[in-house]
């Protein structure tokens, strides 16, 4: 018999706001719920983009830079690049019935993932409370995501 104990939350970092971040951290936050597992996503620097308001409908996928997507850079940077990956993408998303990045942050909140703002990123940004998504829980510093995190069975992932 295993004497480990149960994962008890997951915190997950989501620094990053290309789509195939955004949607890693919502299938991994969704994925814990299913399990029961408490869930909270701290956004942070370019991640705060998935829940800002007027951001959250325009997120894309980087083609410069990503050597995942297969093509040289000359290519990813040629005008429209980006936006024929992006709705690639979100076809290919759409055809497997997970819904678009909006809706998603909807469906986890709506099932108790805790979605916090990072503070120092907010004061970066210039970003206020009424600019990002109306069913954020809370703008913390990084002091208060570490208190947050320091409980037994805590899980980090940074993405």
């Amino acid at each position: 018999m295993s004497t480990e104990q149960p994962l008890n939350k997951m915190m997950i970092i989501l620094s990053k706001s290309g789509l195939d971040s955004v949607y890693a951290a919502y299938v991994l936050a969704n994925g814990a719920r299913m399990e029961g597992i408490d869930c909270e996503i701290f956004f942070t620097f370019f991640g705060l983009d998935a829940l800002h308001s007027k951001k959250m409908k325009k997120l894309h996928i980087a083609t410069v830079g990503n050597p995942s997507m297969g093509m040289p850079t000359l290519v990813g940077g040629l005008p429209g690049m980006e936006t024929l990956a992006s709705n690639m993408m979100k076809k290919e998303l759409e055809k497997m019935d997970i819904p678009e990045a909006d809706e998603f942050l909807e469906i986890l909140s709506a099932s108790g993932v805790k979605l916090w703002a990072c503070q120092l990123a907010m004061d970066m940004f210039h970003y206020k409370k009424e600019d990002m998504y109306e069913d954020m829980d809370e703008i913390i510093t990084v002091g208060d995501f570490y208190e947050k995190a320091n409980e037994a069975n805590t899980q980090v992932i940074f993405i």
